[in-house]
């Protein structure tokens, strides 16, 4: 008999300030002992400090490593690192929490997110995206036991980070959409109450969209807590459908092809917007809500040039092709990517 499954973080802190009780909060969580802080160059600084000063006076030790990139390397240079540790804390954007969260499950060990942007629904969920020589790879991974999320510290992110965080959540419209068509084309499994949570999760922060805005620790709290319910989404369905459809494809497949990619949510916002377009919902409403948060709409907005979308709407389906979506097997041809691309006003 199949068994399911749900591993869900066992905390979640979010509010202005609360990374200064990191410490207390991982006494909480049990955890004791040394400790691995994992972060970036910058983040280390607006970040790191704040949590190591906690951890410290909560008596733990505390060992650092800089993440540059989220590439495999860098989960082995962290797990080699956590040897004798009680967990790894990853303090930084998207890319450092999944490194964290990696090494983690390969080691056998614990994680922590400490977010300092809100970008993607990484913060919270499963999944890991990791570089390795063919483009960025979704890997399954033990979601953070606890979650640390300052929303003084992410309101102070750049904006553009946070509106990248809500093309990522919109998106869940047209991953939902795929995954119902598959459930009835190809009889996948399909989760009611985790469709359900990443709908509502989309339609909340789309509620909310006229008050995203720059600097707003208000904002930032409604960012986090979309980011951390869609992550809990992915983590009732067992895999990433109710938040990764066809517009995720495009969005691996510009990675691969665009010579400066875009922000990942940034891309997925505007493959939402065309993949709508192509299950024949409301493409101009999700265009009008991006519009309103500020994300780009266009290639232009994306700063790619408009061959690199045309060619990643055309490669696309092969990626992750056990996934099936509204692009089918075969995917789009040249002149119905482009007709597409126009269409929509994603290219002149």
């Amino acid at each position: 008999m199949d068994f399911n499954r749900v591993k869900l973080p066992r905390e979640i802190h979010s509010g202005p300030g609360v990374i200064k009780e990191t410490g207390s909060i991982c006494k909480d969580l049990k955890l004791s002992g040394r400790v691995l802080i994992a972060s970036g160059p910058r983040t280390m600084k607006v970040a790191g400090e704040k949590v190591i000063n906690s951890l410290q006076e909560h008596d733990f030790d505390v060992e650092t490593i800089i993440i540059d990139a989220p590439s495999t390397d860098a989960v082995e240079a962290v797990q080699d690192r956590m040897k004798n540790m009680s967990a790894v804390l990853g303090v930084g954007g998207g890319k450092v929490i999944d490194v964290a969260k990696m090494a983690a499950t390969q080691s056998g060990s614990h994680s922590v997110s400490v977010p300092t942007a809100a970008s993607h629904d990484g913060i919270s969920s499963p999944r890991a995206s990791i570089k390795n020589e063919g483009g960025s790879i979704s890997l399954k991974a033990e979601p953070p036991m606890g979650v640390i999320a300052d929303t003084q510290i992410i309101s102070q992110a750049p904006f553009r980070l946070m509106a990248s965080g809500c093309g990522d959540i919109i998106s869940n419209y047209t991953a939902v959409l795929d995954w119902k068509l598959a459930h009835r084309l190809l009889n996948e499994d399909f989760s009611d109450s985790a469709s359900a949570l990443s709908l509502v999760t989309a339609e909340m922060l789309i509620k909310s969209a006229g008050d995203i805005k720059e600097g707003l620790i208000e904002s930032a709290a409604i960012v986090v807590k979309a980011l951390i319910s869609s992550g809990m989404a992915i983590s009732i369905a067992g895999n990433s459908r109710p938040a990764s459809g066809a517009e995720h494809k495009f969005s691996h497949a510009l990675d691969i092809i665009a010579p400066k990619p875009a922000l990942h949510g940034e891309q997925c916002g505007v493959g939402t917007i065309m993949m709508m377009y192509l299950h024949g919902g409301d493409w101009e409403f999700i265009r009008e809500t991006l519009k309103t948060i500020k994300a780009p709409v266009n290639a232009r907005e994306l700063g790619i040039e408009p061959e690199y979308i045309i060619k990643a709407l055309t490669k696309a389906h092969t990626i992750r092709k056990e996934r099936y979506t509204i692009l089918g097997d075969r995917g789009l041809t040249e002149a119905a990517a482009t007709k597409l691309a126009r269409k929509t006003g994603v290219i002149d």
